[in-house]
């Protein structure tokens, strides 16, 4: 995600600064923006890059971002995700940085009792990496109170895409997302999909996910910066498509686009897979101006066509 969103602020006039530790991440993805490769918690580091660059403003998506992982290493995300998080807010400070735009996620409201979703539904995370971010999130609150610190946590539903120019895409070692395992299922790279579940409360009895390009999540970034900056306040924004599709309704769309069939198998239900998670985006469209621009068939056309030009991701 981090790499789309360089990508349009240099589109916009901005000059990113990088800092990546390249542990999920490639170096291939920044382009030509000043990079360093090190951990944002890294304080003698975020320190130097401070003192050599004038940074405006900090956006954050550095945190670890598997439900499972997060399941059986739970001290391995309070250690990255918050722990982490707080050194860089630390450095932000020392530095007289107070802008800060934060990678936040749908996972915040666990398995939320009202769908859509909008800002104000319970926050009450079932898992260790959702905890996380909900974690972050109060921090920043608290921080906005004490040191007039400016933030925006954009909660994400499910990025997906790639970039329409072709030039970055969903390249994971380890890959939990839907599109990207059903394409490498599609071209042979992979086994079989595997569905897990089809007997949710739901009209074709697989689970509903909302999908939003990665450009479109970009666009919000830029727009949420100038905010924080005009109105001098912290902001938070569920960023979705406010449309809900099914995982064979995505299978359906791939299997359009390219022509070809999906080798699917019958799975079972993942521990926490809600039924259903749809964004209310309304905030966002009110107060950020914001719309998407891709719809499902865009998403997934993009991410086919990436991954078929780069079957091994970067190091194609």
């Amino acid at each position: 995600m981090g790499s789309h969103v360089a990508k349009c602020l240099e589109k916009a006039g901005y000059n990113p600064v990088i800092l990546d530790d390249l542990s999920t991440g490639h170096r291939k993805a920044a382009r030509s923006a000043t990079f360093y490769q090190g951990h944002y918690g890294d304080r003698e580091l975020l320190k130097s890059i401070f003192s050599k660059h004038s940074i405006s403003a900090v956006m954050h998506f550095g945190a670890k971002a598997l439900v499972g992982e997060s399941v059986a290493d739970p001290l391995l995300y309070a250690s990255s995700n918050i722990a982490g998080t707080i050194a860089l807010l630390e450095g932000m400070r020392a530095a007289n940085v107070n802008r800060f735009i934060f990678s936040s996620t749908c996972n915040v409201f666990g398995d939320p009792k009202e769908v859509p979703i909008h800002e104000g539904v319970q926050k009450l995370p079932v898992n260790p990496y959702g905890f996380s971010k909900f974690a972050v999130e109060q921090v920043l609150q608290h921080m906005d109170q004490a040191y007039q610190f400016r933030s925006a946590s954009l909660r994400y539903f499910n990025a997906a895409g790639a970039d329409p120019e072709g030039e970055l895409g969903e390249d994971h070692r380890c890959e939990t997302h839907l599109i990207p395992n059903a394409i490498r299922s599609l071209t042979g790279r992979s086994p079989a999909l595997t569905i897990f579940g089809n007997d949710y409360p739901t009209p074709d009895g697989t689970c509903i996910r909302d999908y939003v390009h990665v450009n479109d999540l970009a666009s919000a970034h830029i727009s949420a910066l100038e905010l924080i900056d005009s109105q001098n306040r912290s902001v938070d924004f569920n960023l979705g498509s406010e449309q809900g599709y099914s995982v064979n309704e995505v299978i359906h769309m791939l299997e359009k686009v390219s022509g070809k069939q999906v080798p699917r198998k019958l799975g079972a239900r993942r521990p926490g897979d809600a039924p259903r998670l749809v964004a209310d985006s309304s905030k966002a469209k009110r107060e950020l101006l914001w719309k998407t621009s891709f719809d499902l068939e865009a998403i997934v056309r993009t991410a086919y066509q990436w991954l078929a030009k780069n079957p091994e991701g970067y190091a194609s």
